[in-house]
């Protein structure tokens, strides 16, 4: 989604914006700007499509001044053109913004009756004209910024510069997330402390409804009735330092090869060697008398909550239901006296599985956040965090975080049922020590990717692609193909295998691919006679199966992968591996943009 920056420097800050800016793309973005005031007059530069582009706008026509704001946009009203690009100038005002403003048609109409026109087709840009008006109408600017929040609503965070105010930011939020940080003698402001880390660790977090003042001396923070307020300014354990592709390609490539470290923190945050045995988060209920479980997720993320509600379910006899963010609190969601929901997200800022959150918050369960981003809106919400530690995960397309979720998930199902009483001390060993594998057999799938290479050279000239998986393996061909959708453009689809015969089966023609993910556990018959019947209508089959699963289906695969043998819990953590390498080298077949593919943004902050 879009990012947004701001500064009050001792020094230029053209420059730092846009290297701040750089440390946002992963929000993905389709156009950049930087605006600065000069001589107490605004002066802009946007360019359409990528930074560098923003850069060659600069390096021709370079911007003074001491204080600005910037912004990648990820375009929701109007198209990607550098009309339509952020800062908004409207007279003596400039404003970045993230999100939507739902209310900007009724206010467009009513400035259009007073002969104030809008030059572009953003609901931002409306919030620039408003604030000019009230200016214009006497309004000191923070009257303006006060009658502004109380006028707009929606789900956004802005950052506003004005003329009459040539030292000052003002900044608000209303569900989207915004930071303020405190440098020496600056002042920064940015969507996440990532942008803000080169600059400095001294992090504030505005609460839902807060504006803020911000001069180069500090910030006065205002709550949404109005009131002056204190927010606890923290030290950001973010890294300063940029994030680099080092010797890969791309950084998914890069983000998929530290899967095995990935994988590896987040097991030993949980399964320290010191602490003999597993070390979860205190919870504020007893796990053992826990009625329901409720898991709430968005894209990726939610596959990672399926494939748990098979853990809990078989191994801690706990009734579980997965459901999608975007739909879950608008069903009239019936959820028991003391339950528990728990969201999972990379960013712990994605909006629809926050205001499923604060829905679920709101019908008193107990709320659980498994999050990659330990300062997140979401783990600053719940009252109890299980962070994964996957490290920053730059690509849109996420990997490495959806391993390091399902390992976190793993170990608390495996810690819910040990307390249920629901797993012998001897099957809890064998796993743990099947988790505490994984590192290496995910090396020793990246180790052989090179063998997927040519399966994907034909996959990139297919049309369409079958994903098959039964169990837990269903999830990880739902991923599969999500992936390939995202990154190569391919259209394709993720069934259970079983359900090949009640309908998708008409889909299958000759050349078709079909992917099935199939390592040999309880399923594997079942998958394998489910697949058949695809090769029969002359699709080719790519088995993704052990040793042991290629043997049994013999030559009539049309590709095979072989992949480690593993204890069924593990293997659908280790089975999303490759389904992520396919879909990438397929992409790089096609020639995509594999980091930030069209139309999809890192964290989705609007609904």
């Amino acid at each position: 989604m879009c990012g947004i920056v701001g500064m009050i420097g001792n020094r230029p800050v053209a420059r730092l914006l846009v290297e701040s800016l750089k440390r946002l793309e992963y929000r993905g973005y389709d156009s950049a700007g930087v605006a600065t005031l000069v001589d107490g007059a605004l002066h802009r530069r946007r360019a359409a499509g990528k930074l560098f582009a923003l850069e060659t706008a600069l390096e021709a026509k370079p911007l003074a001044g001491d204080i600005g704001i910037g912004h990648t946009r990820w375009a929701t009203h109007g198209p990607p053109t550098v009309e339509n690009a952020h800062p908004h100038v409207a007279g003596k005002v400039s404003v970045v913004h993230n999100g939507i403003i739902e209310n900007h048609q009724e206010i467009r109409t009513e400035l259009v009756a007073l002969e104030i026109h809008p030059e572009s087709q953003t609901d931002t840009e409306i919030v620039a004209l408003l604030l000019n008006k009230l200016l214009d109408d006497g309004a000191t600017p923070e009257e303006a910024m006060r009658q502004v929040m109380a006028r707009v609503t929606g789900a956004f965070a802005f950052v506003v510069m004005m003329e009459d105010c040539p030292s000052t930011l003002f900044a608000a939020r209303r569900a989207s997330p915004l930071a303020i940080g405190y440098g020496e003698g600056e002042m920064f402001v940015g969507s996440d402390a990532l942008a803000l880390a080169p600059l400095t660790r001294r992090i504030s977090y505005l609460d839902d409804g807060d504006w803020a003042i911000i001069s180069a001396d500090g910030a006065r923070v205002f709550d949404h009735h109005g009131a002056e307020v204190e927010r606890a300014v923290t030290l950001s354990a973010v890294s300063g330092a940029l994030i680099g592709k080092g010797n890969y390609r791309h950084f998914m490539e890069k983000e998929m090869h530290e899967h095995p470290e990935a994988a590896g923190y987040t097991l030993f945050h949980y399964n320290h060697p010191s602490n003999g045995g597993l070390a979860m988060p205190e919870m504020p209920f007893d796990p053992a008398t826990l009625p329901k479980l409720t898991i709430v997720a968005a894209g990726t993320s939610s596959f990672s909550g399926m494939i748990a509600k098979y853990w809990f379910e078989s191994l801690a006899r706990l009734p579980v239901e997965v459901d999608i963010a975007s739909e879950f609190r608008y069903r009239d969601t019936v959820l028991p006296e003391g339950g528990a929901a728990m969201f999972i997200s990379q960013s712990g800022e994605s909006l629809d599985t926050l205001m499923a959150l604060r829905h679920a918050r709101e019908q008193d369960q107990h709320i659980l956040a498994i999050v990659n981003v330990p300062e997140s809106t979401m783990a600053r919400e719940a009252d109890v965090v299980l962070p994964t530690l996957a490290g920053p995960e730059i690509g849109v397309a996420s990997t490495k975080a959806f391993t390091g979720q399902l390992v976190a998930l793993a170990c608390l199902a495996l810690d819910w049922a040990e307390k249920r009483g629901t797993v012998t001390p001897e099957r809890s060993a064998g796993i743990l020590k099947a988790l505490e594998h994984l590192p290496v057999q995910m090396a020793e799938v990246l180790e052989r990717e090179h063998d997927l290479v040519p399966i994907c050279h034909d996959l990139s000239h297919a049309r369409d692609v079958l994903y098959l998986g039964r169990g837990t393996s269903f999830p990880i061909a739902l991923e599969g193909a999500l992936k390939l959708k995202e990154i190569s453009y391919i259209h394709a689809e993720g069934y259970a295998a079983g359900e090949m015969k009640h309908g998708p089966i008409a889909l299958i023609e000759d050349g078709v691919p079909v992917v099935i993910v199939a390592p040999s556990d309880q399923w594997f018959e079942k998958a394998i006679s489910n697949v058949t019947e695809a090769m029969a209508r002359g699709g080719r089959v790519v088995l993704l199966s052990d040793s042991d699963g290629i043997a049994r289906m013999g030559n009539d695969a049309t590709w095979a992968f072989e992949m480690p043998d593993c204890d069924p819990f593990v293997a659908p953590i280790l089975y999303a591996l490759p389904v992520q390498l396919i879909s990438y080298h397929t992409a790089l077949e096609k020639g995509t943009d594999v980091d930030q593919p069209r139309n999809l943004a890192k964290s989705v902050t609007v609904e």
